[in-house]
């Protein structure tokens, strides 16, 4: 078991460091206020080639591993970016790689080289108001019509939708009640989203504003059936190829909010002078943030466990789930004790402890609640019987 880091995630490391450092506290407490889409920061880390870290070279990518790009995401979340800048590329990391496994040559060219190269975004169109995490019982319905696809239905929690060029996107091509098995049935497309035919509607959130989330209405939304994704009816089984690093890189972008939130509460407690001394020097405080650090520091080992199993071709799903769980609650954490440790000044927004803990939420919640990620733990690796 090695633990040094070596030189080319060091290399990785600097370089995303230095990119970040060009978009500094203002700029995100600015998107955080006024909302946009952080077009400046997605453009220089596309101009660099850091979107396509873990793309295959033949669709111009690095061919990296979910582990370097761990460590990406993880330095872009610490820089302050938090999860407004990791949510910005997070889908050019790991979301097509349903396609490149399953698609075509021809799509994996046509479809990924763009979304490496930064010149085209993307979104993910999973998730249903009626769903939730139950995703085999999904409805939106894709019905075959010659040589395209006709949709109708609703999605909800779309990231990124607003700037979208093309969505993955998850639909019934079989009804429910017509398969055997409720994840037979469902297909997966990667296409242009038609805005004359799918309205778009951003959600008012808590946190996050840089990065939109929305609910979509496709009405007669036609997909060609060159954008169906391998065979119809096994769109479920391979969207499942996406999950497990989806919930490595959500689990590093916590660990890197948390380390970011435990910089500040440290530097705010050492200088902070109450009753003529440091209220570092208090137990009180010193004690809460050394647990924050130690279950950080546990987290990312996970994260890396994870992330080295499904580099090497392991199977990596109770790994992922532990690192996704044990991550959101470090990360969590960890900003809430920063914020505390901020007293009131915790709650002002100039010194945004108290962003970074509305963010630290969203890996807790998604792609998967925590109980969800116990249940998973609890029937795979503990094997008791399945609770849902």
């Amino acid at each position: 078991m090695e633990f040094s880091i070596s030189d080319d995630v060091t290399a990785i490391r600097d370089a995303i460091r230095r990119i970040c450092a060009s978009f500094g506290d203002e700029y995100w407490l600015t998107r955080d206020r006024e909302g946009g889409f952080p077009e400046a920061f997605y453009d220089a880390l596309a101009k660099e080639g850091w979107l396509g870290i873990c793309t295959a070279e033949a669709q111009g990518g690095a061919g990296l591993g979910i582990a370097e790009a761990a460590w990406m995401m993880r330095e872009i979340a610490e820089s302050g970016a938090g999860l407004s800048g990791a949510s910005a590329v997070h889908i050019n990391i790991f979301g097509l790689q349903p396609v490149a496994v399953f698609g075509t040559e021809a799509q994996r060219d046509r479809m990924i080289r763009p979304i490496a190269a930064g010149t085209q975004k993307a979104c993910f169109g999973v998730t249903e108001p009626n769903t939730g995490l139950n995703t085999t019982q999904l409805r939106l319905r894709a019905e075959k019509r010659g040589d395209r696809y006709v949709v109708n239905g609703q999605k909800v929690w779309i990231s990124t939708a607003q700037v979208a060029d093309n969505i993955l996107l998850l639909a019934r091509t079989t009804p429910l009640e017509e398969v055997t098995k409720s994840t037979q049935g469902l297909s997966l497309f990667y296409t242009p989203l038609d805005r004359r035919c799918a309205e778009i509607s951003e959600i008012d959130k808590m946190g996050r504003k840089a990065v939109d989330s929305n609910e979509i209405f496709f009405s007669d939304f036609e997909i060609p059936e060159t954008d169906l994704i391998g065979e119809e009816g096994r769109g479920f089984e391979y969207i499942l190829h996406g999950m497990n690093p989806e919930r490595v890189l959500i689990a590093a972008e916590a660990v890197g909010l948390g380390y970011a939130a435990l910089a500040r509460a440290t530097d705010y407690a050492r200088e902070r002078i109450v009753f003529n001394r440091p209220i570092g020097q208090n137990q009180a405080i010193q004690h809460p943030l050394a647990v924050c650090r130690a279950e950080l520091d546990a987290a990312w080992l996970m994260v890396m466990r994870a992330a080295w199993e499904y580099d090497q071709g392991l199977p990596c799903g109770a790994s992922a789930n532990m690192a996704k769980y044990l991550a959101g609650e470090a990360g969590f954490n960890a900003c809430q004790q920063a914020v505390m440790t901020h007293g009131g000044f915790g709650y002002a927004k100039e010194y945004h402890v108290e962003r970074y803990l509305r963010e630290s939420l969203i890996p807790r919640l998604a792609p998967v609640s925590p109980q969800l990620a116990l249940c998973f733990i609890a029937e795979k690796v503990l094997k008791l019987p399945k609770s849902y």
